[in-house]
Parts: structure tokens; C-alpha cells; sequence
């Protein structure tokens, strides 16, 4: 058959220059495609007669076949000078220092909170937990707080849903960490001496304040416990919360349904400079409210307030924060800004102790 070594050569030679896949796949198909050059000379076979397909049939195959061998070897070398150019590309070395990881810190409020344990546990106080979606009697009643009172109307809690026809006593998200005091009472009895760290929900929004912010309650009962132990407790939390050397507290005389008497607290400080310094200067800061536990919810404690009495405490762990660490905006807690986080946020291995320092 005649042109077979002229396709021998011509097809080895395109194969030999193609530089890319892409590029050899057109050759394939222009020599063993369906309408291919060997493919169409295959097909003539059948018209030629037994002698002449005798010589034209086993020089065709070997044809066919050595091409299909170089293309293959072809494909192979391209695949290698490919690998090869992307190894020099991709090389990597493996003397350089490793890249830093990404470190995960604490929020200022988990680290607050450990803050306080770690002070109030050294004083003696355990931690108690509750709910944080509450009966209307936990959370209202049973601290003596009166039907009237304005933090029963709805645009100051957040009630739970009701259907129609429910009588059930409706149920809230907790507007403050007290109604764990009412639970604590009722588990332990007295003597008893307890903090409540957790999430609390108010309907308000604003710099200073979030419908979900954080409070610390604390609760000491005993036999003789008078405001002369409030006052040492709060000096000492503040002496150490604040890390200074001392402190001075006002107490002013204040209203609240479940402590009699009450009072605010202010703690004395300086903005001179426009920077908190806590225990110095001619200014006051109102931190905290307190006062003696009143007698009646003593009594839905489960505690005779004829033999026991007690004091409370309790303050907002995010204002705290705010005042020890310089944050300035208190929506920043609870907008998920990692670049908040980092500048603000403790290494997750700085664990709070008295010994060692608590904001370390």
C-alpha cells in the first residue's frame, strides 16, 4: 500500500513537536480518530483483494500500533515536564521557622467571671447556678418584688410565649441572677455563702447597656451577719478585682424590694486625664447595689428569718470589665469581632489566682 511510510514519518514528527496535551490529543485524532488518516487507509482494506491485503493489512497494524506507542510515550514525558515544572514551582524550604498558628483567646467576660470565683472562693463563697428562663415566682414573687412594680410590665421583661387560654403562671428570661439566691436558699438552707455569675435579659440598648448582659449576685446568710461584713466583703472583692492597694466605698441609702435596708455603693476614683485609677482622687463611681436580705424572702427560701439573717449583693460583670480594662462601648462584647477579641481578649492558659496575678 502505498504512502504508509510517508504517514510513518510525517505523524512521528508531529507527535515528537507537540508541546501540550491539547496539542498531541489533535494529532490522535488526525491519525486514529474515527476519521482519522490510518483509520481511513484501514477501511480500504475491504476493497482490496486477499494477496494485497496480505501485505497492506500487517504493515497498517504495525503502523497503527506504533503510533498509539507514541503517543503514549508522548503523553507520559508531557506529564512528567508538567509534575517537574510544578515541583520547581511549588519548592518549599523545610529549614524555614513554621508559621505561627492561629491562637484562640478568652472574652473579657469569661475571664471576668473567673476573676470573681477565684476572689469570692477565697472569701469563702461557692458557686450557684439556675435557669436562665425563669417562673414569674422565681424571678419576681419570691424576692418580694410587687405586682406593680415596673420590671413586671413588658417593656422592661421579656415574656415567655403563652397560648390562649394558658393560666399557667407565665414564665420570663431572668431579668437578674437573684432568683438563683431563691433556689441556693432552698437546696442548702443556712448557713450559706454563694455567688450567681450568668446571663440576665432586659428590654434596653443603648452605649451601656445590651437586652443580654452578664450580673454576679452574692449571698451570705448566718446567724449574725450585719452590713459591717457587707462593707468588708465588698472592700476586699475590690481590692483585689481592681488590684490596688486600697479602697474606699460610700454607701448611700438606696430602695430595692429584696434587701432591707438597702444601699447603692460608689467606690472612690480619679478620671484625671480622662484614665480610671481606682482608690484615689475626689470622684465617686457607683459599681454595685447591695443591702440586707429581706425577711420575706428569707422565707420563700425556706429560711426563718426569726433565726438567720443574711446580706446581698450583686453588680453587672460587663460594666466591670468595662472599668477595669479600658473598653469603652459595651455592644462590643456581643458583636463577634475577632479583631475586638484579640485586643481585648486573655490567652486562654492565663487562669485567674490571687497568688499569681488575675489579670496576668
Amino acid at each position: 500500500m502505498d504512502g504508509i511510510e510517508q504517514l510513518r514519518t510525517a505523524y512521528l514528527e508531529r507527535i515528537a513537536n507537540a508541546q501540550s496535551a491539547d496539542a498531541l490529543e489533535l494529532v490522535r485524532v488526525a491519525a486514529l480518530g474515527k476519521k482519522g488518516e490510518i483509520s481511513l487507509k484501514m477501511r480500504e482494506l475491504g476493497r482490496m483483494t486477499p494477496e494485497e491485503r496480505q501485505t497492506a493489512g500487517p504493515a497498517l497494524n504495525a503502523l497503527k500500533d506504533e503510533i498509539d506507542a507514541a503517543l503514549k510515550a508522548r503523553r507520559a514525558a508531557l506529564e512528567d515536564a508538567a509534575l517537574e515544572a510544578r515541583l520547581a514551582g511549588e519548592w518549599l524550604d523545610v529549614t524555614l521557622p513554621a508559621r505561627p498558628r492561629p491562637r484562640g483567646t478568652v472574652h473579657p467576660v469569661s475571664q471576668v467571671m473567673d476573676e470573681l470565683t477565684a476572689i469570692f472562693a477565697d472569701m469563702g463563697f461557692s458557686v450557684a447556678e439556675g435557669p436562665q428562663i425563669e417562673s414569674d415566682w422565681h424571678n419576681f414573687d419570691a424576692l418580694n418584688i410587687p405586682p406593680e412594680h415596673p420590671a413586671r410590665q413588658e417593656h422592661d421583661t421579656f415574656f415567655m410565649h403563652r397560648a390562649a387560654g394558658d393560666n399557667r403562671p407565665p414564665h420570663v428570661l431572668r431579668t437578674h441572677t437573684s432568683p438563683v439566691q431563691i433556689r441556693a436558699m432552698q437546696a442548702q438552707g443556712a448557713p450559706l455563702r454563694v455567688i450567681a455569675p450568668g446571663r440576665v435579659y432586659r428590654m434596653d440598648m443603648d452605649q451601656t447597656h445590651t437586652p443580654m448582659f452578664h450580673q454576679v449576685e452574692g449571698l451570705a446568710v448566718g446567724r449574725d451577719i450585719s452590713m459591717a461584713n457587707l462593707k468588708w466583703t465588698l472592700e476586699e472583692f475590690c481590692r483585689a478585682f481592681f488590684e490596688v492597694e486600697a479602697v474606699e466605698l460610700r454607701f448611700r441609702a438606696s430602695h430595692f424590694p429584696f434587701t432591707e435596708p438597702s444601699a447603692e455603693v460608689d467606690i472612690r476614683c480619679s478620671w484625671e486625664g480622662g484614665q480610671l485609677r481606682i482608690g484615689e482622687g475626689d470622684d465617686w463611681m457607683e459599681i454595685l447595689g447591695s443591702g440586707m436580705v429581706h425577711p420575706r424572702v428569707l422565707e420563700a427560701g425556706g429560711i426563718d428569718p426569726e433565726a438567720w439573717q443574711g446580706f446581698a449583693f450583686g453588680m453587672g460583670i460587663d460594666r466591670i470589665a468595662m472599668l477595669k480594662y479600658g473598653i469603652p462601648d459595651l455592644r462590643a462584647f456581643f458583636e463577634s469581632d475577632l479583631r475586638w477579641l484579640r485586643h481585648y481578649g486573655f490567652a486562654a492558659l492565663d487562669t485567674p489566682d490571687l497568688a499569681g496575678g488575675l489579670s496576668r
